[in-house]
């Protein structure tokens, strides 16, 4: 049986695989999803099935106003604020969401993370914003993210988690993964003292570097 945008679904059980992995979420929590870039239709997972489970055909395609093109499940109760975001962030073709600990441990204060690490100003480009509360099933979150996400990959939601986004599917996973690894340090250097910010015109630097020149 061919299925719509197979790869895409392949790509898709493979990145989930990675949130547990990395300690991103618990049991069924937390979810990605990817834009096709020639179609425009959004695959994203199901609601409430284990990641081990996830299989190829379980994903829900989507286009961006909601309709569902192929599936038969139900999809993730954020779908709406995915959509929200894809329609809004026409450079976005991959969107997680997760309730990382200690990223969501600054959510929960309403904390955004300032920048007290090269490894944040290279990622990130800035501190990672803290928006305000919304509820989930709507597009209320999805509003919050592209209003405050400004020029970072990664948002944090008040008293609820982060969602992240990226240029591929991957990207936004690597972000997610990022954002927990920064949260993670920045508390524990908080608990030796306070550390200093990284300059504004600094950081700016050291993201140009990261962005323009790192790598093969």
């Amino acid at each position: 049986m061919s299925m719509l945008l197979e790869s895409i679904r392949h790509e898709l059980v493979k990145l989930h695989l990675v949130l547990p992995q990395s300690n991103l979420v618990t049991w069924t929590s937390g979810n990605v999803s990817i834009r096709d870039k020639e179609s425009g239709l959004v695959v994203i997972k199901p609601s409430g099935i284990m990641y081990e489970d996830l299989r190829a055909e379980h994903f829900v395609v989507l286009d961006v106003n909601g309709k569902v093109v192929e599936g038969s499940l139900k999809p993730s109760s954020d779908t709406a604020s995915h959509l929200y975001i894809y329609r809004h962030r026409p450079d976005v073709f991959g969107v997680v969401h997760t309730h990382s600990a200690y990223a969501t441990a600054f959510a929960a204060n309403g904390m955004s993370i300032p920048v007290y690490l090269t490894a944040q100003a290279d990622e990130f480009g800035g501190p990672v914003p803290c928006a305000g509360f919304g509820l989930i099933g709507g597009e209320d979150i999805g509003k919050l993210v592209v209003e405050n996400i400004g020029s970072s990959p990664a948002c944090l939601l008040k008293n609820h988690g982060v969602f992240t986004i990226g240029p591929s599917g991957k990207g936004a996973v690597k972000a997610a993964v990022m954002v927990e690894d920064v949260a993670r340090t920045v508390w524990l250097a908080r608990q030796l003292g306070q550390p200093e910010e990284i300059p504004a015109d600094m950081v700016e630097k050291l993201h140009h570097r990261y962005t323009h020149e790192y790598g093969q």
